[in-house]
């Protein structure tokens, strides 16, 4: 016999991890916000790699991406309480790693900053010959940019963000944010001397403004 329900009586396993962690994550937000430390430990450990990684990215220099981390994370314990959607807490803290970022570059603006994006860039394609000459071209763009520029490309093309979800992000309008995005990328072509349209590999994620 077929059984037909006018609608499902359960989640798929898919659906209801993600559902739960949600609910897991909300609950820890809202723990922390009233001041429990342990649960604010507990937000810290999931998400301190991809901030951590964001803001080397950004910043180019691991020991400067670690101090804007951590001033992020200080804003966070001192501001949650007054977050009114704790399931924005990934967004807010992506927002504030950022302006943590662009804080430490106003601050240390006269410091050259010249690392290796190689240990926190994952390797997307088979040829190591072509991966290293993007890489290279990644990083000769990267050297000229500004912060605030690659920002926003960390965002759109590493963490995957739409561009709406980048601008709610950023705080933002939608039009500046995809006119940040489009003069960014253009920077970042001129920067290493092409007029192809092809993305840099280290970048195709397969998301589009």
């Amino acid at each position: 016999m077929i059984w037909d329900w006018p609608t499902p009586l359960v989640l798929n396993a898919a659906e209801r991890t993600r559902h739960e962690v949600a609910v897991d994550q909300r609950d820890l937000v809202e723990r922390a916000g009233r001041g429990d430390h342990d649960a604010f430990a507990l937000l810290l450990g999931a998400s301190i790699a991809r901030l951590e990684a964001v803001a080397r990215l950004i910043l180019r220099d691991p020991e400067l991406a670690r101090d804007a981390v951590q001033d992020a994370y200080i804003r966070a314990w001192r501001d949650l309480p007054g977050l009114r959607d704790p399931d924005r807490f990934d967004a807010w803290m992506h927002r504030l790693t950022v302006n943590a970022c662009l804080d430490a570059v106003r601050r240390r603006r006269r410091r050259p900053i010249e690392v290796d994006l190689t240990p926190i860039m994952e390797p997307t394609v088979v040829d190591q010959t072509g991966l290293i000459d993007d890489r290279d071209q990644l990083e000769r763009g990267f050297r000229h940019l500004g912060a605030d520029q690659r920002a926003v490309l960390v965002l759109h093309y590493y963490l995957g963000m739409s561009a709406p979800t980048m601008a709610e992000t950023l705080g933002i309008p939608l039009g500046t944010a995809q006119s940040r995005l489009g003069r960014a990328l253009a920077a970042l072509r001129e920067a290493i001397g092409t007029e192809s349209r092809r993305e840099p590999a280290v970048f195709r994620r397969g998301h589009s403004a």
